[in-house]
């Protein structure tokens, strides 16, 4: 059984490296760059850029080669101390039979992204024992309204070493954010929906079901023993195809292993 590693923790005079592990920074307008980097600084984060961070191909990704690099050089320069994503994507499983496990194993850091990076940060965290955080993206740290309980839990899940409770947030949003942040549509939250009231321990695996089920029959699947699996989708799929998703999960061999499970709320607005 792999040890399990716990990155250092993160202060607020923490030297931050973002990095495109899926598409390209060049996705993001200028003021949305801005503003996530004018917020991140306002909590006293130095941020520096990886060199391949803007290439940009008819994907808006970038080369195997550019992704590794950047992924690489964040873990070996012992000036950074975390590392965030530029936003989701698709293909951030292409980098998982080229990524250097024992430098990310021997140099832990807080790696923290979504969507797409659950493929890489699964990975990582099955081949090394490193913890990983499924949290906010660097594009997220540009939103106006509505991040507050997202940047509340970064900092408890990435500052603190005290146990905490996680409660459900006041309201939430289904727009596109990133549009028109001064005209956003927030709706209130009731809170969870219990199916299988319990009482459950275990660690906390799993984030974009579609990007974890990816992961089945390889190498870089984690042990879904004595987890909490944690359920994110979007708007690309509807529960039908969810699921197909959870149906998929429900037919591997330790699945009785799963202590409990968390689904995300479905978006109601279709992309």
């Amino acid at each position: 059984m792999t040890k399990t590693i716990i990155p250092k923790k993160l202060t607020s005079k923490s030297h931050i490296r973002v990095i495109a592990l899926s598409r390209s920074r060049k996705l993001l307008s200028d003021s949305i760059i801005q503003s996530a980097i004018q917020n991140l600084q306002e909590v006293g984060y130095t941020i520096s850029f990886g060199k391949n961070i803007d290439e940009a191909d008819e994907f808006m990704s970038s080369s195997i080669k550019s992704r590794i690099e950047d992924l690489h050089e964040a873990f070996a320069n012992p000036n950074v101390d975390g590392i965030l994503t530029v936003i989701g994507g698709y293909n951030s499983n292409q980098l998982l039979k080229y990524i250097d496990y024992d430098l990310i194993k021997n140099n832990p850091k807080i790696l923290c992204g979504f969507s797409d990076i659950t493929a890489v940060a699964n990975a990582i965290t099955t081949k090394t024992g490193m913890i990983t955080y499924s949290g906010p993206h660097f594009s997220s740290w540009a939103m106006k309204k509505g991040f507050e309980y997202s940047k509340n839990m970064f900092f408890q899940c990435c500052h603190n070493t005290t146990s905490f409770e996680l409660l459900p947030s006041s309201d939430w949003s289904d727009d596109p954010w990133y549009l028109d942040q001064e005209n956003r549509v927030m709706m209130e939250n009731d809170g969870h929906w219990i199916i299988n009231e319990g009482y459950a321990m275990g660690k906390t695996t799993g984030g974009h079901l579609r990007c974890l089920n990816a992961l089945q029959g390889t190498e870089f699947m984690p042990d879904l023993h004595d987890s909490i699996l944690l359920c994110e989708e979007d708007a690309e799929i509807n529960p039908e195809l969810f699921d197909r998703q959870i149906q998929s999960i429900t037919h591997l061999p330790n699945f009785n292993q799963i202590k409990g499970i968390l689904v995300g709320k479905f978006q109601k607005i279709p992309k």
